[in-house]
């Protein structure tokens, strides 16, 4: 599988877990969502709420690389306008909604936005370096591919939490292997 065939996988992925926790969640009342279950985040609005204020970051950073980079096809540039306009999070736990509602909305908006890119991306973008600050200043030069490799892996790390919160609260999200999305080959 090509790098950028894989990031197509993850990013479709990335989609299908995420409307299948929000509807998950949606099942519960706004004082579950927001019930502090003694997770990382506390609730599983929190931790919602933290993969959104995560995403949004490294979007901000993808696209501010994308707007410095001769590296960076057109393509991939144009796919990431609609996040410029973002506010950056003031921190990774920084509360960005109040309700599931909006959070939803705005997470399928994201994802459309994540999907975007990936489809965007070349095998010659994967290539790149994408140089960042931490938002404690740090800055950092490493390999695009890589770094998109942990922005998948995040997502699914603090969606695993979450899935938790949920069974934890009597609610069942389904199966969520990525195996699920993998077609087989014919034999």
């Amino acid at each position: 599988m090509s790098r950028s065939s894989h990031v197509k996988l993850m990013s479709a992925y990335n989609s299908w877990m995420n409307r299948k926790l929000y509807q998950a969640a949606a099942a519960l009342p706004a004082d579950e969502l927001a019930r502090d279950r003694g997770a990382f985040f506390g609730s599983l609005l929190g931790t919602l709420n933290h993969l959104v204020a995560g995403d949004t970051v490294w979007l901000k950073r993808f696209a501010a690389e994308a707007a410095t980079s001769p590296a960076l096809s057109p393509a991939a540039f144009a796919a990431l306008a609609p996040v410029r306009a973002l506010a950056m999070p003031a921190s990774l736990d920084a509360p960005l909604f109040d309700a599931l509602g909006p959070m939803a909305a705005h997470r399928e908006w994201l994802d459309g936005a994540i999907t975007a890119w990936a489809e965007a991306l070349t095998e010659a973008d994967l290539g790149a370096t994408l140089r960042y600050a931490r938002m404690n200043g740090d800055g950092h030069a490493k390999p695009l591919f890589d770094v998109l490799l942990h922005f998948f892996n995040h997502q699914t790390h603090h969606r695993g939490q979450a899935s938790t919160l949920l069974s934890q609260a009597g609610v069942d999200v389904g199966v969520t292997d990525l195996l699920a999305l993998i077609p087989d080959l014919a034999p």
